[in-house]
């Protein structure tokens, strides 16, 4: 009987399983899928105005932290004479990622320019009578990679759109609707509070496998193994990022398909607990109502006449569109849960925050007048009100249910 029961698990496990791929490990660092297509809209509707949110494109490595951590590591086991085959092997892969970057740590490429001139274009081909001499107004972080994704996507629309009237601003004056996980004071508390260490440390230790590391260092190197599972991870977050900068990884040479999918689950687990409301805490997710509270107020001043905008902008980061996400609580970006374990098979940041991830709210006329509102994201349509049949809602009603998701402080 027991032995039946373990089969059973074994089997309704295997699903899981086979869903995850080398590919979804590459995480929140997975280029945009390129065969993205704008969904059509009813004749009898006219879009009049797009809000928009956008993550910037793939990019080199955010910092050198983690590429340089595990190079060191190589070169101690070279010359500790401890590496392996497999080692030497890995440490070309990473000599070749820090030559492939130079000194553009964090900086936007030519993937990441070419993901956001796409999304330009399908905007321009499914809104050309709003396009057509619209005035847009695009903002940014002050981060060289969210500028050149404007720069990128706005460019691309002058190319496509005749007489188009496009305004560009960037800096730390936006940091409350772009960056605000650096200002906002609870939320940084949250992140140093003894519950959120705790919580993901107990995680990460339980879940992170070092055969991986010893493959390549060898089981003579000399470990520090206080510091193993940060090393660990510097190794999956090595591999994890090469597509994004367009060098090809084997990964399956490395990782078993089961390591790989752990050393994402822990990648994955502090994301989730950083960046989205979470049973721990709901500041994550709260720390984006300056933005949506902008997002509802730059609507209501074009639709009452008082902005003369058709297209508004925003490029930021993950961090901004994952706790702007999880404050909507739309599909897939909002999963809470005392039983972590399960976070992995219902919080993915791999399908939800791809690098140049997007949310748009579309504005249509209708016949009558009235107007409503198409919520895209990454260019397919979602609904934000539960158990709402149509994907178009009366704007009066979204923003309703949106200003009842502002927290009041």
């Amino acid at each position: 009987m027991k032995r039946i029961a373990i089969i059973l698990i074994a089997l309704l496990s295997l699903p899981l399983l086979q869903s995850f791929t080398y590919q979804s490990g590459r995480a929140s660092l997975s280029p945009y899928p390129d065969n993205a297509a704008i969904a059509a809209y009813p004749d009898s509707l006219t879009p009049i105005f797009i809000n928009h949110v956008g993550r910037h494109g793939s990019r080199y490595p955010a910092g050198s932290y983690f590429t340089m951590m595990i190079k060191r590591a190589l070169d101690t086991a070279e010359q500790e004479k401890t590496i392996t085959p497999l080692g030497k092997d890995f440490k070309q892969v990473v000599e070749k990622v820090i030559a492939a970057t130079g000194d553009n740590w964090g900086q936007l490429d030519t993937i990441g320019e070419r993901e956001h001139r796409h999304i330009a274009t399908r905007m321009a081909e499914a809104y050309p009578e709003l396009l057509d001499s619209a005035k847009v107004e695009a903002i940014s972080s002050y981060s060289p990679r969210c500028i050149m994704s404007m720069y990128s996507f706005c460019h691309e629309l002058t190319k496509k759109v005749k007489n188009i009237d496009v305004s560009t601003s960037s800096g730390k004056c936006y940091s409350n609707l772009m960056r605000n996980y650096e200002l906002d004071e609870a939320y940084n508390e949250y992140k140093s509070d003894t519950a959120y260490v705790s919580t993901y440390n107990k995680f990460a230790a339980f879940n992170i496998p070092i055969d991986p590391l010893l493959r390549i260092l060898g089981e003579n190197y000399p470990m520090d193994y206080d510091k193993v599972y940060d090393l660990a991870l510097a190794q999956y977050y090595v591999a994890a990022g090469m597509n994004c900068m367009g060098l090809d990884f084997d990964a399956e040479k490395y990782f078993t398909i089961e390591e790989y999918k752990k050393l994402w689950s822990v990648f994955n687990f502090r994301q989730y607990l950083l960046y989205s409301a979470s049973t721990l805490s709901s500041r994550p997710a709260e720390i984006a109502a300056p933005l949506l509270q902008d997002i509802i107020f730059t609507a209501d001043k074009v639709l009452s006449g008082n902005l003369d905008l058709d297209v508004k902008l925003r490029f930021g980061h993950a961090e901004t569109l994952m706790p702007l996400m999880a404050l909507l609580q739309a599909p897939y970006c909002y999963y809470l849960t005392n039983y972590y374990d399960t976070v992995a098979d219902n919080w993915k940041d791999y399908e939800s925050f791809p690098m140049a991830a997007n949310l748009q709210m579309i504005f249509f006329k209708a016949p009558s007048g009235k107007i409503y509102v198409r919520t895209d994201y990454n260019e397919k349509p979602i609904k934000l009100l539960h158990g709402y049949k149509s994907e178009y809602v009366e704007w009066d009603t979204l923003r309703f249910h949106l200003i009842e998701l502002i927290p009041l402080s």
